[in-house]
């Protein structure tokens, strides 16, 4: 949710310093536009815009306002590659002219193109992928606080944002490898995804809630893989209940994290501390890795 506010900062200081900027009353004081100040302008109102819908969409499937269902539009990489190109397009006007309406009105244009853009390809994203675009949104705010600080001379903002930046970035690089997915997935919201099903193989089995329990109880080493429904369901002080159950029964019960699931990072580690579960039972997917084989 935050994220959308410094967003929504980017774009509107962009366009503030813009206005100022190619005044010509300002000029005398402030100096004309160059290519640089133009640059840091262009970009913090399209890094901003993305970042403004991108985390109020983010938002909305979290906490239930939008279906966590990822969107399929027809032809949606024909619209993204489309309102990437009106961004190029009016970058590159915006370089051009020397006229402050028409320098003004690229931006518009930017703002709109940068914000449709940004709702539709976090919109194109599943809730269960949903800390990926958390740290890349992350990312995206820094990189628009790097912007700002490039128009407004601010070094600390400039150095700043670029560390927001390139942590945000570094932490989706791992969490996507540990997906299996390529950061440009992601990015581009799920571009090179297939939309055909995956053909289900094997015999359906039934069970009842007492022969899960039986199973449970008799077991001597178990592991709970939590994920995005847990966190969704609020359901750890439940889980939390019957794990203390089943290791006073004598049961070996150790949870196993993986790095994308809930609904941001790290939030099922939060999740089970807040339940009380013992963080020494609490593992990483590359510590508990080994032990499925004999669980």
């Amino acid at each position: 949710g935050f994220h959308s506010l410094v967003g929504f900062a980017a774009t509107a200081t962009s366009v503030a310093s813009y206005m100022h900027l190619a005044d010509p009353a300002s000029a005398l004081d402030h100096g004309t536009l160059d290519a640089v100040h133009k640059t840091a302008i262009y970009l913090g109102t399209l890094i901003g815009a993305v970042t403004l819908t991108g985390s109020a969409v983010a938002f909305g499937k979290l906490h239930g306002v939008m279906s966590s269902a990822a969107m399929n539009l027809p032809g949606k990489n024909l619209i993204n590659i489309g309102l990437m190109g009106t961004n190029l397009a009016a970058g590159a006007m915006l370089m051009s002219t020397s006229d402050p309406a028409t320098g003004l009105a690229c931006l518009g244009a930017t703002t709109i193109a940068s914000s449709i853009l940004g709702a539709h390809m976090t919109n194109s994203i599943g809730g269960a992928d949903m800390p990926v675009v958390i740290t890349l949104l992350n990312s995206y705010s820094g990189y628009a606080l790097c912007a700002e600080g490039f128009m407004l001379n601010n070094d600390l903002l400039t150095t700043v944002g670029a560390l927001i930046g390139s942590s945000g970035a570094i932490l989706s690089y791992i969490m996507c490898k540990a997906m299996n997915r390529s950061l440009a997935n992601v990015i581009l919201g799920g571009i090179a995804q297939s939309s055909s099903a995956q053909k289900v193989e094997g015999v359906h089995q039934e069970t009842s809630v007492q022969d899960a329990a039986d199973l449970m109880t008799s077991a001597e080493k178990m592991i709970i893989v939590p994920g995005y429904g847990l966190a969704v369901a609020g359901a750890q002080y439940t889980v939390a209940d019957m794990v203390r159950m089943l290791r006073e029964k004598g049961v070996d019960v150790k949870f196993g994290i993986h790095p994308v699931a809930g609904r941001m990072p790290g939030q099922l580690n939060v999740l089970l501390a807040e339940a009380g579960v013992p963080y020494d039972i609490v593992e990483e997917m590359e510590e508990i890795n080994d032990d499925f084989g004999e669980t």
